[in-house]
């Protein structure tokens, strides 16, 4: 194992994260002022990082000037998620997505056009058309190359261990590079958080640890970096889980749904689940309680739609599809497509879990903003890239406003903290892999902390997973840098864990079909149309419920 070293830098708007979210506040960031330091940490390499590492098929929030609103895509969306949502940053995105679409149009993103020249929007909500076809197999190499063309200083293989928080407000982080150990300590006046969700939290079917739904890096980075550092999170009840393609975790519904394919459960019964809820957990939830495959069938949709679906999938969304399908005589003329749930999982973009924040990215300390997945925007891809924008402008706002200083006594008590837990795996003379106790945290979440839920299973999972917090120091043997670096996801996963079974206990209903099922409370209370707000209180978990916010839409704010 390495000697692990030391560097510093310093940066007026650091980034943790460098896939859609970050890329695009980085982007964003040298725009607003070309003279700023920017700085991105990304634990693998931006060029193919994040849960969008090529092409994308479709901008999903997109609300076109004369066809449908901001109003409507707020109304759908507070549909879709039972009124739990953030009114305020849910229009913050959709009242940027159209001059988004415009600004990745002008970078050379293909959004086709359709008969009458407009573009190809599909319905996928109730209340109007907000998905906009994208022919883009190669996105994620045009936003590398944009922002290759500033001098914003990348670090790949970096990953963030913690926030560096002096005065009740974060003056930067403490980074470690995933191949050499070396730590890296950024100051920064400001902090946008954008390194995902919590992909690795539940098993898959398949055994296999990394062979997840959602991008394997992201194992909770963001939330364990914004409890610890005080920060308040919300949506960590809300365990999502969606319906893809049995035996290759490749999405399928909404490249297919939305041009006329048909959902056939075991009774050979087409099922219809509304608009909103193509997106939400009720397929999940029908195939948890029915014990049964649903299919996806295309044989009644005419050749030209079936060619175009397949040109979609087996090029841009998932190139891999086209083999997996031949490869089991598969053929859409003429076979129904098995589907299955994925693994559960804790993410902002498709679920509402993640940083509170407001509509201008601030989440409730001073100079960390949050985008993409690690926020609660729940806004899918264009939430990612206009939060990140808005991130971006408020977080440079904030740092004309303050004098860059280098904490270096606030960066050695956090070096402390980082060098003795290193310390103690290191000295471990157990044989327990990192791998075998990663598999067993996240067995014991699949087995306590997914639904269906209740007290018993909640509180249990408390006991258990607080026990693998001095497990994990205690037992687990580490050889290598990557061994350390695996640690540290998984006390991020055991972190998430705990803080979704502590919210979990708190919304005492269920919502959101199977994502938030408790069989000892199995109905709805509109008493909880509330989001279930945690954070860090003298080492422990809060919990707490927090009136919604609303907008009024003649310009104010309100309560409810």
């Amino acid at each position: 194992m390495p000697q692990l070293s030391e560097s510093y830098l310093s940066a007026d708007t650091l980034i943790i994260g460098g896939g859609s979210a970050g890329i695009m506040a980085a982007i964003r960031a040298k725009e607003l002022n070309p003279q700023n330091r920017v700085v991105v940490f990304d634990k693998a390499d931006v060029k193919y990082s994040g849960s969008i590492p090529r092409g994308m098929d479709a901008l999903n929030i997109v609300a076109i000037p004369g066809e449908s609103s901001v109003e409507g895509f707020i109304e759908s969306a507070s549909n879709s998620r039972e009124r739990v949502i953030d009114e305020n940053v849910s229009r913050a995105i959709a009242a940027r997505s159209w001059d988004l679409l415009k600004k990745l149009e002008s970078w050379g993103v293909c959004f086709p056009k359709g008969d009458s020249q407009g573009y190809e929007a599909l319905t996928t909500h109730s209340k109007g058309k907000y998905t906009v076809t994208m022919k883009e197999p190669n996105l994620k190499k045009i936003l590398y190359d944009k922002v290759s063309q500033s001098d914003t200083i990348i670090l790949n293989r970096t990953m963030a261990l913690e926030l560096l928080i002096d005065n009740d407000r974060v003056v930067g982080a403490v980074g470690m590079n995933v191949r050499t150990g070396e730590f890296i300590i950024c100051y920064a006046k400001a902090v946008i958080l954008a390194s995902g969700g919590a992909a690795r939290f539940g098993l898959p079917d398949n055994g296999h640890l990394y062979g997840i739904y959602d991008c394997p890096a992201n194992s909770g980075d963001s939330y364990y970096l914004a409890y610890s550092a005080g920060a308040e999170l919300t949506g960590m009840e809300c365990t999502v889980c969606y319906v893809i393609v049995k035996d290759i975790n490749c999405p399928l519904l909404h490249p297919t749904m939305t041009r006329g394919g048909k959902l056939i459960d075991i009774y050979n019964n087409e099922l219809d689940f509304g608009k909103d809820s193509l997106i939400s957990a009720l397929p999940v939830e029908h195939f948890m309680k029915h014990g049964g495959y649903i299919r996806l069938r295309l044989s009644h949709l005419p050749e030209e739609t079936i060619k175009t679906i397949e040109s979609i999938l087996f090029t841009t969304e998932r190139p891999i599809l086209e083999r997996f399908f031949k490869g089991r005589n598969l053929n859409f003329r003429n076979c129904d497509i098995e589907l299955a749930p994925t693994e559960f999982y804790l993410c902002g973009g498709h679920g509402i879990t993640g940083l509170r924040i407001d509509e201008t990215a601030a989440s409730t300390i001073p100079g960390l903003y949050a985008a993409g997945d690690a926020a609660h925007g729940q806004g899918y891809l264009t939430g990612a890239f206009t939060l990140g924008q808005i991130a971006a402008e408020s977080a440079d706002s904030y740092a004309d406003s303050i004098e860059q200083k280098m904490h270096f006594s606030t960066a050695k008590t956090y070096m402390k903290k980082i060098e003795s837990f290193i310390q103690k795996i290191q000295n471990n003379e157990n044989k327990i892999t990192v791998e075998e106790f990663e598999y067993k945290v996240r067995r014991l979440i699949n087995n306590y902390v997914a639904p269906p839920k209740n007290e018993y299973k909640l509180n249990r999972a408390l006991e258990m997973i607080g026990q693998m917090q001095h497990e994990l120091e205690e037992v687990v043997q580490v050889k290598t840098t990557h061994d350390i670096v695996k640690a540290f996801e998984i006390r991020n996963i055991i972190t998430c864990a705990l803080l979704s079974a502590s919210a979990a206990l708190e919304r005492k209903e269920s919502r959101w079909g199977w994502w938030h099922y408790r069989s000892d409370f199995p109905e709805k209370n509109e008493q909880y149309e509330k989001h279930v707000i945690v954070k860090k209180d003298n080492d422990t978990i809060s919990t707490c419920l927090k009136n919604t916010v609303k907008i009024n839409f003649g310009g104010g704010k309100s309560n409810e």
